[in-house]
Order: structure tokens, then sequence, then C-alpha cells
């Protein structure tokens, strides 16, 4: 099953796939410039690789859990993926362990290589690897 995850921010939507059930691949990261650009650039990424599952990861815990599920669970609604089935999980923390594993390699992380990176780690976590 060709599988993608996303980490989805308010600047930038962390994408990474994985075609086998093991290697997990982090994509370019899609800059949010707009709402319905970000969700048509994911759309046809999602399309032009066939996925078939879509795992987004989910903040638990701290003050504004709510309002950022909400954001996320609306940002989903807005693509277009009629047949794709989606899983939500918890992406505590994936962040953070992206920039650990980035330590030493990025000074800047707005080029959207950290949220790539915290996809993977979503992915890898869904795999439980």
């Amino acid at each position: 099953m060709k599988l993608a995850s996303l980490d989805i921010g308010l600047k930038r939507i962390g994408v990474a796939f994985c075609f086998d059930g093991n290697v997990v691949l982090p994509q370019n990261a899609i800059i949010r410039r707009g709402r319905k650009q970000a969700a048509n650039d994911v759309s046809s990424l999602l399309k032009e690789w066939q996925i078939e599952k879509i795992i987004v990861g989910l903040p638990k815990g701290g003050s504004s859990q709510e309002e950022m599920e909400r954001r996320i669970k609306h940002f989903v609604s807005l693509l277009d993926i009629e047949g794709i089935e989606v899983d939500y999980i918890d992406e505590s923390f994936s962040s953070f362990e992206a920039k650990e594993q980035m330590r030493g390699v990025v000074k800047q992380k707005r080029d959207g290589r950290v949220d790539s990176i915290a996809a993977k780690v979503i992915l890898e976590r869904y795999l439980g690897h």
C-alpha cells in the first residue's frame, strides 16, 4: 500500500512517503501561501504518486490542542482525496525529534526540511519502526 504522512503546520506542510511498508522517504515540504493553494498542491502530489492512505499528525496535549486539531481536520477536508483513506495519529514531539535528527545539518528550518523529517517520524511511528 502506498502511504503518505502529513505534518500540517500554519506555514509549511511536511510530507513523507512509504511505498514498501518499510522505507520512509521525506519529500519537499509544501509552503503555504493560502489554504486553497496548499490543499491543491497536496492533492496533486497525492494523486501524482497514487497514494492510497494518508497518515496525518495531530498534536496531543498543550493549550492549543483543540484549536490545532480543528485547523488540521479542516485542512484535510479541503483536500481532493476521494477514495484515499485518512488516519490520524499523535504527532507529539515529532518536530523536536526531527530537529534532533537534523542537528548540525541544517541551520535554517524555514525551507521545510524539518517539517518533512517530522512527517517521516510520524509515518515511522505509524509503521511501528
